[in-house]
């Protein structure tokens, strides 16, 4: 019987390792899976490449394990934002790495790798410092620059309700990178407010089937 429900955060998370790279959800304050990310803060693992669209705020989830030094390297396209002290503080004194993407873009590598293509031409960025040792097209007259597809080892995503198989929908805004996330990572983990039995989803309202969903733990959310 395919059953992807686990008990805890700790056990949504184990096997995660040092070195990982990790896909973290979350558009500001919506959608962030917080409670998933203090699991993988307490399960102690380092060197972590931690992939999201800004660098944390305050003192909870993606800025917690910056200040406790457990992030080699940022991706983003957000890095200061309100409260993104730690993130600024590393990143001045050079004790962490940061990655800079465009937004559009940064979702787009990530779904080039859940699609299985070998990356894409966007005219984002073409013409700045992010395209540095980037293969430049021309297209149609306008200037182009090549991006790799950004997969990882891990996707901790937060969504609404989901049953056993890991079929997921999602709440309003809160929706933002959770379906691309999902596809783009070996492991997937999703935390939800709510599970339901098989057949009380409507399948035209699944956003991310539980195909591409390993692991779904039930917390409270906020």
């Amino acid at each position: 019987m395919i059953d992807k429900r686990v008990p805890s955060p700790a056990a949504a998370v184990e096997g995660i390792s040092d070195g990982a790279t990790l896909l973290v959800g979350g558009f500001g304050n919506s959608g962030v899976p917080v409670q998933l990310v203090h699991a993988v803060l307490e399960l102690g693992v380092r060197d972590l490449t931690v992939v999201t669209n800004n660098a944390g705020s305050g003192e909870t989830d993606i800025a917690a394990l910056i200040r406790e030094r457990r992030v080699r390297k940022i991706v983003c396209s957000y890095p200061r934002s309100a409260g993104s002290v730690w993130f600024e503080k590393f990143w001045r004194a050079g004790e962490i790495e940061l990655e800079l993407v465009p937004q559009g873009t940064l979702s787009e590598r990530m779904r080039a790798a859940g699609a299985g293509l070998g990356g894409f031409f966007t005219p984002a960025g073409a013409d700045s410092l992010l395209a540095e040792g980037k293969e430049i097209r021309e297209i149609d007259g306008r200037r182009h620059v090549f991006e790799k597809p950004l997969r990882a080892d891990v996707a901790l995503i937060q969504a609404e309700r989901a049953d056993r198989w890991g079929n997921l929908v999602y709440h309003s805004a809160a929706r933002n990178f959770g379906p691309v996330m999902a596809t783009a990572a070996e492991l997937t983990i999703a935390q939800v407010r709510e599970f339901v039995e098989l057949g009380e989803l409507d399948p035209e309202a699944v956003v991310t089937p539980g195909i591409f969903v390993d692991r779904v733990v039930r917390l409270g959310l906020t």
